[in-house]
Protein backbone atom coordinates (compact mmCIF):
# COMPACT_ATOMS: atom_id res chain seq x y z
CA UNK A 1 0.00 0.00 0.00
CA UNK A 2 1.73 3.10 -0.98
CA UNK A 3 1.50 5.85 1.54
CA UNK A 4 1.56 9.59 0.91
CA UNK A 5 2.78 12.46 2.07
CA UNK A 6 -0.21 14.20 2.59
CA UNK A 7 -1.36 11.11 4.47
CA UNK A 8 2.13 11.37 6.48
CA UNK A 9 1.50 14.67 7.40
CA UNK A 10 -2.05 14.71 8.46
CA UNK A 11 -1.32 11.74 10.48
CA UNK A 12 1.58 14.15 11.97
CA UNK A 13 -0.46 17.06 12.73
CA UNK A 14 -3.15 14.44 14.59
CA UNK A 15 -0.43 13.04 16.92
CA UNK A 16 1.41 16.41 17.23
CA UNK A 17 -1.95 18.07 18.36
CA UNK A 18 -2.74 15.16 20.58
CA UNK A 19 0.58 15.48 22.31
CA UNK A 20 0.04 19.32 23.14
CA UNK A 21 -3.62 18.39 24.51
CA UNK A 22 -2.39 15.59 26.76
CA UNK A 23 1.21 18.16 27.57
CA UNK A 24 -1.87 21.05 28.49
CA UNK A 25 -4.03 18.90 30.80
CA UNK A 26 -0.93 17.81 32.64
CA UNK A 27 0.23 21.16 33.36
CA UNK A 28 -3.08 22.51 34.25
CA UNK A 29 -3.16 19.57 36.85
CA UNK A 30 -0.48 20.53 38.11
CA UNK A 31 -0.91 24.10 38.22
CA UNK A 32 -4.86 23.81 40.22
CA UNK A 33 -3.95 20.88 41.95
CA UNK A 34 -7.33 19.13 40.73
CA UNK A 35 -7.88 15.95 38.92
CA UNK A 36 -10.48 18.26 36.74
CA UNK A 37 -11.51 21.51 36.12
CA UNK A 38 -15.23 21.00 34.69
CA UNK A 39 -18.10 18.74 35.14
CA UNK A 40 -17.71 17.67 31.87
CA UNK A 41 -14.04 16.53 32.20
CA UNK A 42 -15.89 13.38 34.96
CA UNK A 43 -19.28 13.82 35.70
CA UNK A 44 -19.43 11.23 38.18
CA UNK A 45 -16.49 12.63 40.20
CA UNK A 46 -18.20 16.04 39.99
CA UNK A 47 -21.26 14.89 41.21
CA UNK A 48 -19.94 12.86 43.97
CA UNK A 49 -17.66 15.80 45.14
CA UNK A 50 -20.86 18.11 45.16
CA UNK A 51 -22.87 16.07 47.20
CA UNK A 52 -19.75 15.68 49.92
CA UNK A 53 -19.26 19.44 49.36
CA UNK A 54 -22.52 20.01 50.52
CA UNK A 55 -22.67 17.07 53.35
CA UNK A 56 -19.42 18.94 54.61
CA UNK A 57 -20.63 22.34 54.68
CA UNK A 58 -23.81 21.27 56.63
CA UNK A 59 -21.58 19.59 59.18
CA UNK A 60 -19.47 23.27 60.12
CA UNK A 61 -23.11 24.32 60.04
CA UNK A 62 -24.02 22.13 62.92
CA UNK A 63 -20.20 22.18 64.69
CA UNK A 64 -20.32 26.42 64.78
CA UNK A 65 -24.16 25.57 66.75
CA UNK A 66 -22.74 23.27 68.47
CA UNK A 67 -19.80 25.52 69.63
CA UNK A 68 -22.22 28.78 70.35
CA UNK A 69 -24.51 26.66 72.32
CA UNK A 70 -21.60 24.90 74.22
CA UNK A 71 -20.26 28.57 75.06
CA UNK A 72 -23.98 29.27 76.23
CA UNK A 73 -24.00 26.32 78.22
CA UNK A 74 -21.01 26.99 79.91
CA UNK A 75 -22.18 30.63 80.90
CA UNK A 76 -25.26 28.84 82.48
CA UNK A 77 -23.32 26.21 84.52
CA UNK A 78 -20.64 29.57 85.78
CA UNK A 79 -23.90 31.27 87.11
CA UNK A 80 -25.42 28.24 88.41
CA UNK A 81 -22.21 27.32 90.55
CA UNK A 82 -21.69 30.80 91.61
CA UNK A 83 -25.13 30.45 93.19
CA UNK A 84 -24.66 27.00 94.39
CA UNK A 85 -21.62 28.34 96.20
CA UNK A 86 -22.97 31.19 97.46
CA UNK A 87 -26.02 29.74 98.67
CA UNK A 88 -23.61 26.88 100.63
CA UNK A 89 -21.82 29.68 102.08
CA UNK A 90 -25.19 31.41 103.71
CA UNK A 91 -26.91 28.35 104.83
CA UNK A 92 -23.68 26.41 106.57
CA UNK A 93 -22.00 29.63 107.55
CA UNK A 94 -24.08 33.20 108.05
CA UNK A 95 -27.10 30.62 108.67
CA UNK A 96 -25.59 28.80 111.29
CA UNK A 97 -23.67 31.40 112.98
CA UNK A 98 -27.05 34.32 112.96
CA UNK A 99 -28.45 30.89 114.46
CA UNK A 100 -25.66 30.41 117.24
CA UNK A 101 -25.14 34.09 118.06
CA UNK A 102 -28.64 35.15 118.31
CA UNK A 103 -28.40 35.47 121.78
CA UNK A 104 -26.21 38.85 120.97
CA UNK A 105 -27.12 41.84 120.51
CA UNK A 106 -29.84 43.30 117.78
CA UNK A 107 -26.89 44.90 116.32
CA UNK A 108 -24.84 41.54 115.93
CA UNK A 109 -27.67 40.05 114.44
CA UNK A 110 -28.56 43.03 112.07
CA UNK A 111 -24.91 42.77 110.85
CA UNK A 112 -25.90 39.39 109.48
CA UNK A 113 -28.86 40.38 108.40
CA UNK A 114 -27.01 43.29 105.97
CA UNK A 115 -24.78 39.99 104.77
CA UNK A 116 -28.21 38.26 103.93
CA UNK A 117 -29.64 41.36 101.50
CA UNK A 118 -26.00 41.60 100.17
CA UNK A 119 -26.18 37.88 99.64
CA UNK A 120 -30.10 38.68 97.45
CA UNK A 121 -28.71 40.96 95.35
CA UNK A 122 -26.10 39.17 94.24
CA UNK A 123 -27.85 36.38 93.74
CA UNK A 124 -30.42 38.31 91.77
CA UNK A 125 -27.17 39.71 89.38
CA UNK A 126 -26.38 35.73 88.77
CA UNK A 127 -30.06 34.98 87.99
CA UNK A 128 -30.08 38.13 85.55
CA UNK A 129 -26.85 37.23 83.93
CA UNK A 130 -26.64 37.40 80.16
CA UNK A 131 -23.68 35.75 77.68
CA UNK A 132 -23.26 38.15 74.44
CA UNK A 133 -26.50 40.20 75.10
CA UNK A 134 -28.94 37.37 75.54
CA UNK A 135 -30.48 36.14 79.16
CA UNK A 136 -29.22 32.82 79.93
CA UNK A 137 -31.66 32.84 82.26
CA UNK A 138 -34.84 33.84 80.81
CA UNK A 139 -35.93 31.02 78.51
CA UNK A 140 -37.09 31.25 75.36
CA UNK A 141 -37.24 35.39 76.10
CA UNK A 142 -33.17 36.06 76.27
CA UNK A 143 -33.90 40.10 75.29
CA UNK A 144 -34.99 41.12 78.75
CA UNK A 145 -33.81 40.40 81.94
CA UNK A 146 -36.25 37.72 83.59
CA UNK A 147 -36.19 38.77 87.05
CA UNK A 148 -37.20 42.11 88.82
CA UNK A 149 -37.48 42.48 92.62
CA UNK A 150 -39.64 45.43 94.57
CA UNK A 151 -40.99 46.55 97.34
CA UNK A 152 -44.92 46.63 97.16
CA UNK A 153 -47.53 47.85 99.04
CA UNK A 154 -49.19 44.92 101.28
CA UNK A 155 -52.56 46.19 101.29
CA UNK A 156 -52.78 48.82 98.48
CA UNK A 157 -56.00 49.65 99.86
CA UNK A 158 -54.44 50.77 103.23
CA UNK A 159 -50.91 52.07 102.86
CA UNK A 160 -50.52 52.11 106.67
CA UNK A 161 -49.57 47.78 106.42
CA UNK A 162 -46.28 48.85 105.21
CA UNK A 163 -44.45 46.82 101.92
CA UNK A 164 -43.32 43.30 101.37
CA UNK A 165 -40.65 42.02 98.74
CA UNK A 166 -42.33 40.96 95.37
CA UNK A 167 -39.99 38.93 93.29
CA UNK A 168 -41.57 38.73 89.24
CA UNK A 169 -40.63 36.48 86.24
CA UNK A 170 -41.32 37.93 82.95
CA UNK A 171 -43.76 39.75 84.78
CA UNK A 172 -45.46 37.22 86.91
CA UNK A 173 -45.23 36.93 90.83
CA UNK A 174 -43.22 33.94 91.46
CA UNK A 175 -44.82 33.35 94.87
CA UNK A 176 -48.96 34.35 94.48
CA UNK A 177 -48.72 34.22 90.13
CA UNK A 178 -50.78 32.10 89.03
CA UNK A 179 -49.58 28.67 89.40
CA UNK A 180 -50.86 27.50 85.82
CA UNK A 181 -48.69 30.37 84.28
CA UNK A 182 -45.96 29.69 86.20
CA UNK A 183 -45.89 25.56 85.64
CA UNK A 184 -45.74 27.05 82.10
CA UNK A 185 -43.11 29.59 82.51
CA UNK A 186 -41.35 26.90 84.37
CA UNK A 187 -41.61 24.65 81.27
CA UNK A 188 -40.57 27.05 78.22
CA UNK A 189 -38.34 25.51 75.53
CA UNK A 190 -35.85 26.65 73.20
CA UNK A 191 -34.60 24.22 70.85
CA UNK A 192 -31.05 23.80 68.62
CA UNK A 193 -31.01 21.23 65.44
CA UNK A 194 -27.79 19.96 65.88
CA UNK A 195 -27.60 17.56 63.55
CA UNK A 196 -30.18 14.68 64.91
CA UNK A 197 -32.34 14.97 62.10
CA UNK A 198 -35.07 17.42 63.35
CA UNK A 199 -38.31 16.29 63.63
CA UNK A 200 -41.41 18.51 63.57
CA UNK A 201 -44.87 17.18 64.05
CA UNK A 202 -48.05 19.08 63.42
CA UNK A 203 -50.39 19.45 65.98
CA UNK A 204 -53.90 17.88 64.74
CA UNK A 205 -52.97 17.99 60.92
CA UNK A 206 -52.92 21.83 61.22
CA UNK A 207 -49.58 23.09 59.63
CA UNK A 208 -49.99 26.64 61.50
CA UNK A 209 -49.73 24.59 65.05
CA UNK A 210 -46.47 22.52 65.19
CA UNK A 211 -44.39 20.97 67.99
CA UNK A 212 -40.52 20.13 67.60
CA UNK A 213 -39.87 16.20 68.63
CA UNK A 214 -37.45 16.95 71.74
CA UNK A 215 -35.47 14.10 71.50
CA UNK A 216 -34.48 15.51 67.61
CA UNK A 217 -33.37 18.49 69.16
CA UNK A 218 -31.29 20.45 71.91
CA UNK A 219 -33.22 22.57 74.66
CA UNK A 220 -31.07 25.67 75.38
CA UNK A 221 -33.67 27.13 77.61
CA UNK A 222 -32.94 26.92 81.65
CA UNK A 223 -35.69 29.33 83.23
CA UNK A 224 -34.33 30.95 86.53
CA UNK A 225 -37.60 30.11 88.24
CA UNK A 226 -36.51 26.31 87.97
CA UNK A 227 -33.38 27.43 89.62
CA UNK A 228 -34.15 29.80 92.09
CA UNK A 229 -37.63 28.51 93.01
CA UNK A 230 -41.38 29.47 92.64
CA UNK A 231 -44.59 28.98 94.33
CA UNK A 232 -45.38 28.86 98.10
CA UNK A 233 -44.28 25.19 99.83
CA UNK A 234 -47.97 23.41 100.55
CA UNK A 235 -46.81 22.37 104.45
CA UNK A 236 -44.66 25.26 105.70
CA UNK A 237 -46.33 28.03 103.30
CA UNK A 238 -43.42 29.56 102.86
CA UNK A 239 -42.29 30.68 99.74
CA UNK A 240 -39.60 28.21 97.70
CA UNK A 241 -37.56 30.96 96.16
CA UNK A 242 -34.68 31.61 97.30
CA UNK A 243 -34.24 35.58 96.23
CA UNK A 244 -37.32 36.47 98.87
CA UNK A 245 -36.09 34.14 101.39
CA UNK A 246 -33.04 35.85 101.72
CA UNK A 247 -34.89 39.04 102.34
CA UNK A 248 -37.22 37.09 104.84
CA UNK A 249 -34.16 35.55 106.71
CA UNK A 250 -32.65 39.11 107.23
CA UNK A 251 -36.60 40.43 108.32
CA UNK A 252 -36.62 37.96 111.40
CA UNK A 253 -32.80 38.67 111.85
CA UNK A 254 -33.66 42.84 112.24
CA UNK A 255 -36.22 42.23 114.19
CA UNK A 256 -36.45 43.36 118.14
CA UNK A 257 -37.64 39.94 119.10
CA UNK A 258 -35.51 37.18 117.54
CA UNK A 259 -38.11 34.53 116.52
CA UNK A 260 -35.77 31.51 116.70
CA UNK A 261 -38.62 28.55 115.48
CA UNK A 262 -39.42 30.71 112.17
CA UNK A 263 -35.60 31.63 111.94
CA UNK A 264 -35.03 27.51 111.40
CA UNK A 265 -37.95 27.02 109.16
CA UNK A 266 -36.86 29.70 106.87
CA UNK A 267 -33.20 28.26 107.09
CA UNK A 268 -34.37 24.76 106.07
CA UNK A 269 -36.70 26.19 103.30
CA UNK A 270 -33.57 27.72 102.24
CA UNK A 271 -31.39 24.38 102.29
CA UNK A 272 -34.05 22.82 100.09
CA UNK A 273 -33.58 25.30 97.70
CA UNK A 274 -29.88 25.43 97.86
CA UNK A 275 -30.27 21.35 97.12
CA UNK A 276 -32.55 21.73 93.88
CA UNK A 277 -29.57 24.07 92.54
CA UNK A 278 -27.35 21.79 93.14
CA UNK A 279 -29.31 19.48 91.26
CA UNK A 280 -29.82 22.12 88.35
CA UNK A 281 -25.65 22.36 88.25
CA UNK A 282 -25.68 18.37 87.93
CA UNK A 283 -27.56 18.09 85.01
CA UNK A 284 -26.06 21.17 83.63
CA UNK A 285 -22.76 18.99 83.65
CA UNK A 286 -24.56 16.14 82.27
CA UNK A 287 -25.98 18.13 79.41
CA UNK A 288 -22.39 19.58 78.57
CA UNK A 289 -20.53 16.16 78.54
CA UNK A 290 -23.19 15.64 75.68
CA UNK A 291 -22.12 18.58 73.87
CA UNK A 292 -18.89 17.51 73.98
CA UNK A 293 -19.37 14.45 72.75
CA UNK A 294 -21.21 15.88 69.69
CA UNK A 295 -18.61 18.38 69.00
CA UNK A 296 -16.25 15.23 68.73
CA UNK A 297 -18.09 13.23 67.09
CA UNK A 298 -19.26 16.53 64.29
CA UNK A 299 -15.26 17.52 64.36
CA UNK A 300 -14.60 13.90 63.35
CA UNK A 301 -17.16 13.47 60.48
CA UNK A 302 -15.06 17.26 59.40
CA UNK A 303 -12.31 15.05 59.00
CA UNK A 304 -13.58 12.61 57.04
CA UNK A 305 -15.33 14.06 54.59
CA UNK A 306 -12.62 16.39 53.77
CA UNK A 307 -10.27 13.49 53.23
CA UNK A 308 -13.49 11.80 50.72
CA UNK A 309 -13.72 15.42 49.13
CA UNK A 310 -9.42 15.26 48.64
CA UNK A 311 -9.68 11.90 47.32
CA UNK A 312 -12.47 13.03 44.59
CA UNK A 313 -11.27 16.27 43.85
CA UNK A 314 -7.54 17.18 44.61
CA UNK A 315 -4.52 15.20 42.77
CA UNK A 316 -1.40 13.40 43.82
CA UNK A 317 1.26 16.00 43.51
CA UNK A 318 4.22 13.34 43.09
CA UNK A 319 1.86 11.14 40.23
CA UNK A 320 0.58 14.46 38.79
CA UNK A 321 4.51 15.93 37.97
CA UNK A 322 5.26 12.77 37.11
CA UNK A 323 3.00 12.79 34.34
CA UNK A 324 3.65 16.43 33.31
CA UNK A 325 6.86 15.16 32.77
CA UNK A 326 5.98 12.41 30.69
CA UNK A 327 3.65 14.56 28.59
CA UNK A 328 6.66 16.99 28.19
CA UNK A 329 9.25 14.33 26.99
CA UNK A 330 6.84 12.89 24.44
CA UNK A 331 6.18 16.46 23.04
CA UNK A 332 9.32 17.09 23.09
CA UNK A 333 10.01 14.14 20.83
CA UNK A 334 6.87 14.67 19.09
CA UNK A 335 8.59 17.64 17.65
CA UNK A 336 12.02 16.21 17.03
CA UNK A 337 10.20 14.06 14.83
CA UNK A 338 8.67 16.71 13.16
CA UNK A 339 12.05 18.36 11.83
CA UNK A 340 12.84 14.67 10.39
CA UNK A 341 9.80 13.58 9.16
CA UNK A 342 10.78 14.80 5.30
CA UNK A 343 14.01 14.44 4.14
CA UNK A 344 13.99 15.25 0.65
CA UNK A 345 16.70 14.19 -1.70
CA UNK A 346 17.56 13.85 -5.40
CA UNK A 347 16.33 10.50 -5.17
CA UNK A 348 12.87 11.51 -4.09
CA UNK A 349 12.68 13.78 -7.06
CA UNK A 350 13.96 11.26 -9.45
CA UNK A 351 10.63 9.12 -8.56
Amino acid sequence: MRITTNAILRNYKSNLGTSMKNLDTARTRVMTQRKYNSTAEDPSSALRAAILERKYVKNEDYLNIVKDVQSFQDAQEDAAMQIETLAKTLSKRYGLEALNGTNGSLETRETYADAWRGAQESLLLSLNASYEGKYIFAGSDGKNAPFKLQDELIDPADPTKGTKQVLRYRGVDVTNGDPKVLEELSKDTLFVDLGFGLNVNSSNGDPNNVEIDASSAFNTSLPGINLAGFGVDDETGLTKNMVLLCGEIADVLEAEEFDREKYTELLKQFDTGRNNVLEKVTILGTQTEFLTTTRDRLETGSISLATQIDNVVNIDMAEAIMNFSWAQYAYNAALKVGNNILTPSFIDFMQ
